[in-house]
């Protein structure tokens, strides 16, 4: 623990280092506006999803499973990702299939629904 002899004053410790720079802000170049972010059209969503669980062969932990959605693995990895933080659970892709932990049985076809996906089956 500091000793308070060791201590900086207050005024050094609620001075703004920056203020020296605020009259130098008038005095910048004015830059070009960035050019128009180029909209790409997004691929169509998958017209089936299989969804079911499973507890076999993952040491007793549940998985909620979406089979069949045909997704490129950067495709795949970006709906992971999306449904994983908008689910609040883990999860991950393994081969063609996006594994949830958990059981989101209940909440994934609303989800997937959302996301254009035109048929949902739960098993």
């Amino acid at each position: 623990m500091a000793r308070p002899r060791d201590l900086p004053p207050a005024a050094a410790l609620t001075a703004n280092p920056f203020a020296a720079l605020t009259g130098l802000r008038d005095e910048l170049p004015v830059g070009e506006a960035p050019p128009p972010a180029e909209t790409t059209p997004s691929p169509p969503a998958p017209a089936r999803a299989v969804i079911r669980y499973q507890r076999k062969g993952r040491g007793g932990k549940e998985a909620t499973i979406v089979e069949q959605l045909n997704l490129s693995p950067e495709q795949a990895e970006a709906w992971c990702s999306e449904i994983k933080r908008t689910l609040g659970c883990g999860g991950g892709v393994e081969g063609e299939q996006l594994v949830f932990a958990g059981d989101q049985r209940t909440r994934l076809p609303a989800l997937l629904e959302a996301r254009g996906v035109r048929r949902v089956t739960v098993s």
